[in-house]
């Protein structure tokens, strides 16, 4: 029901502007640059408007436009947008994305009810009000009225990102861009006076090209919405990893919810039990709901939870030990039989026991060595591999061995820091390959916890 809303061929801006720096003037630019599909300014200011190199024709009201509209955006001040929203319908409109504020999280309920029955008249499905609305990476279908110069855009990718707050999902499309991290869609819903998560869930959910979905969510409006939400995520997780971070956990905090898209923040204790009920892994912050959407992107899920360890550095093996124990994960001995073997094929200082130190003076063939030796076996579920390549024995060619190694069908993740071009490119091999990096064990520790629960999760719905 909502694929006009997230993949249109053909969308309205309704006031669209040419005026610089204006929300009008960003989302245009946005569309008429990159959009693959049709675009169609209306502002009754303009007829044309010579803008980034071509001469554009401007409609007086969607109603001139004589194409198909598959979605209109509306970024007009909030008193219009009831009859905007009216033409719309009667253009025959099936979607609508109300960038404008100014409703209930103002105080204005009375005109946000207003546009919900105009909606209701015409079967219009909308996003918003007070929203930055839908970025689709594969057409560049973009409504995001930021600069691209100040909020980058991120490339293709398997996750998906529904955030109940604008700037939050375009700061993290920004983060995500500047990281070369694949989010092939944001939707943002603001206040929700019709589209709400839920919907967002169930379209992602039948979208071959997400892999997993993350939520960044502030509150729902009533208890019977959180219902509905328990139940739709329950049948999605089934299907597609979620991965949610819930702001507004403190008393100040939700009266900032209350404020910023009127919804009820509730407290934190039932979300929490929300999310263990409905089979949502929870992160205890953004990045961290990345961290671990990444790997639930690209890594198979675990048969259990004993981690390999392998490092060139003793103490951020030890680091890593730490951070799986505290998280419930295992890091089993080496059996006394194979250790006996990595002893004569690694150098005599080696630790074999796991975590296993391949030590500052290791080569690209120590980690093969260990990888070939003890990941295929059926004492380890998944590998955590320290990389730092400071090391002089290293080479970029341990990404291969590395990257090699997923013939096994066991999870990885790798933990490698620095900023030499080495260190770069070595990342960059490994992430392009569907290895997930990161700068610290804690953090991949976390990524494989969560690859594990989310096992926990498919056997248990």
């Amino acid at each position: 029901m909502l694929s006009k809303l997230i993949d249109p061929q053909s969308v309205a801006v309704i006031g669209a502007s040419a005026k610089q720096g204006s929300v009008g003037y960003v989302i245009l630019e946005n569309l008429v640059n990159r959009f693959q599909g049709s675009v169609y300014p209306v502002n009754p200011k303009y007829d044309e408007a010579e803008l980034w190199g071509r001469k554009l024709k401007f409609y007086k009201s969607i109603l001139e436009i004589q194409e198909a509209v598959d979605v209109a955006v509306i970024a007009t001040p909030a008193p219009t947008v009831p009859k905007v929203l009216e033409e719309a319908g009667r253009k025959g409109v099936s979607a609508a994305i109300i960038i404008s504020s100014g409703f209930a999280e103002a105080g204005n309920a009375e005109l946000e009810n207003w546009v919900r029955a105009v909606a209701r008249q015409y079967g219009i499905r909308v996003l918003g009000p007070n929203c930055i609305g839908i970025y689709n990476a594969y057409s560049n279908f973009d409504t995001v009225f930021l600069p691209a110069d100040r909020a980058e855009r991120p490339p293709p990718g398997p996750l998906a990102l529904i955030s109940q707050s604008g700037a939050v999902a375009a700061a993290i499309m920004d983060w995500a861009a500047r990281r070369r991290l694949g989010l092939g869609f944001m939707a943002n819903y603001g206040n929700k006076a019709d589209v709400t998560e839920i919907e967002l869930l169930e379209a992602f959910a039948n979208d071959d090209r997400v892999k997993v979905i993350t939520v960044y969510i502030e509150g729902f409006k009533y208890f019977g919405e959180a219902r509905r939400f328990l139940e739709t995520a329950r049948k999605v997780a089934v299907k597609k990893p979620i991965v949610a971070y819930k702001a507004g956990r403190g008393s100040a905090a939700q009266r900032a919810v209350r404020s910023h898209t009127a919804a009820m923040a509730g407290t934190y204790e039932m979300y929490h039990g929300l999310f263990k009920q409905a089979g949502i892994i929870e992160a205890s912050s953004v990045r961290e709901m990345f961290d671990m959407a990444k790997a639930l992107a690209t890594q198979p899920i675990p048969r259990g939870r004993r981690v390999l360890v392998v490092s060139d550095s003793g103490g951020m093996g030890i680091q890593a030990v730490d951070a799986l124990e505290s998280l419930g994960l295992e890091v089993p001995e080496v059996p006394e039989s194979i250790a006996k073997e990595l002893k004569r094929e690694l150098l005599p200082f080696a630790a074999v026991s796991n975590p296993i130190d391949v030590t500052g003076s290791a080569t690209d063939e120590h980690y093969k060595i260990v990888i070939d030796m003890l990941l295929p076996t059926a004492f380890f579920d998944m590998a955590l591999i320290v990389t730092l390549m400071q090391v002089p024995g290293l080479t970029k060619n341990l990404s291969e061995y590395i990257i090699d190694a997923k013939k096994y069908g066991k999870p990885i993740a790798v933990v490698n820091f620095g900023g030499s071009e080495l260190v770069q490119k070595f990342e960059e091999a490994l992430e392009d390959n569907g290895i997930p990096v990161y700068p610290t064990p804690d953090r991949a520790a976390k990524a494989l916890w969560a690859l594990y629960k989310y096992g926990e999760i498919r056997r248990r719905l």
